[in-house]
């Protein structure tokens, strides 16, 4: 092999079962499905791949999808140990006052912050949404300008809140790649409390309410999360099905009646599970390929990635995937572990190329000073291997 020469090798793949951990994304264009939504976004969980989008960064009226980031503001407090279930919060006049669709409060009574939860999550209950923001700042203004700042700092970049209850009202928007982000986020960092979205009926005051996510009574896998509806934004839903250890997430917005919203929501998540798939190609710390050394102590060194590697892909382009590795080779010693050494590259048509690098995967010492003077000699005289 000739020293300095770059080496750019094809792996032929054989792809393992489907994959748990968070990977690499990539996937068929994302305008390859129609959809009637105004707004949509369709991803895989694991992987960030979005297969489906639709003005998904544009400003839209969220509706009570909104109350996302008021429960997104409790859990994290919960979290933290700032709260319990068990605590109590009073009932002010304007809770009790509040329209719209309503957990029914009592004026002038304290809640159980656990009950007030399920009436935001099943009875989308708005009174249940400001006793909370009054329980947690000076007013339902002031709570929301922290949901708004808090969001900026976990990457809602495109939500502006003006309450907590998603009622109609200037200024108060999110894009659904920030309700998809938002959902991702509650699944991963509050798995305790995200089974709440999954129930399907609440009682309070005697009074039972059903849960409004039309896929909880019959979409199998589906377990979340939280619908909408105002005149202003039509019909939406932010919904989560997690099938055979495969989870995506969908939000779309602005249909125009709730049997719409059903349809199109299993409709667009019909078609994603049939025509997608997550394959892993190799776990954390896997020998993807060994590479020459350069007078070292060893002959060779493994080229490992350090994370697992899982893409989305289409089941077509699964089949015409090209995995390939690219380096200089031979590699000249000495080589530290985890030394970036050369890049695994690969690509399917009608997708974007995934280079990830590859490290070393163990020390090679460099040869000593004779040893390397015999090298060098014998390399003179007879040649480096090709």
């Amino acid at each position: 092999m000739r020293r300095g020469a770059g080496r750019f090798s094809e792996i032929r793949m054989i792809l393992p079962p489907l994959a748990l951990a968070i990977g690499l994304a990539v996937s068929q264009p994302a305008a390859a499905m129609e959809t009637a939504a105004k707004f949509a976004i369709l991803l895989d969980y694991e992987t960030g791949a979005v297969l489906l989008e639709k003005n998904a960064d544009g400003p839209t009226a969220p509706a009570s999808m909104s109350k996302l980031m008021t429960l997104y503001m409790v859990f994290e407090r919960l979290k933290s140990g700032n709260l319990r279930l068990e605590d109590t919060f009073p009932v002010s006049e304007t809770a009790w006052r509040m329209g719209g669709s309503k957990m029914f409060v009592g004026v002038n009574t304290r809640v159980k912050l656990e009950d007030l939860l399920r009436g935001i999550v099943v009875q989308s209950g708005n009174d249940a949404c400001i006793v909370v923001a009054e329980g947690l700042a000076r007013n339902e203004a002031a709570f929301a300008e922290e949901m708004t700042r808090r969001a900026r700092e976990i990457g809602l970049t495109a939500s502006t809140f003006t309450n907590s209850t998603g009622w109609p009202e200037a200024g108060h928007q999110m894009s659904v790649r920030d309700i998809a982000k938002l959902s991702a986020i509650i699944i991963r960092e509050f798995p305790e409390y995200y089974p709440l979205f999954a129930e399907k009926t609440y009682i309070y005051n005697d009074i039972k309410q059903g849960n409004r996510n039309p896929l909880l009574y019959g979409y199998d896998g589906a377990d979340g999360l939280k619908t909408g509806h105002t005149t202003a934004s039509g019909y939406g839903i932010a919904a989560s099905v997690n099938r055979q250890d495969r989870r995506l997430i969908l939000v779309v917005n602005g249909l125009a009646s709730s049997k719409q919203r059903a349809r199109e929501t299993e409709r667009l998540l019909d078609w994603a599970y049939r025509e997608f798939g997550n394959f892993r190609l190799f776990s954390a710390g896997e020998t993807v390929d060994n590479a020459a050394v350069w007078l070292g102590e060893e002959a060779a060194v493994p080229l490992v990635v350090e994370n697992q590697v899982t893409l989305t892909l289409s089941r077509q382009a699964r089949r015409k995937m090209k995995v390939k590795v690219g380096y200089d080779s031979p590699i000249a010693a000495p080589i530290r572990s985890g030394q970036e050494l050369a890049t695994l590259t690969i690509s399917t048509p009608d997708t974007e190329i995934v280079r990830i690098p590859l490290v070393a995967g163990k020390d090679v010492p460099g040869l000593g000073m004779f040893e390397r003077l015999g090298a060098t000699i014998g390399y003179l005289i007879w040649g480096a291997a090709e």
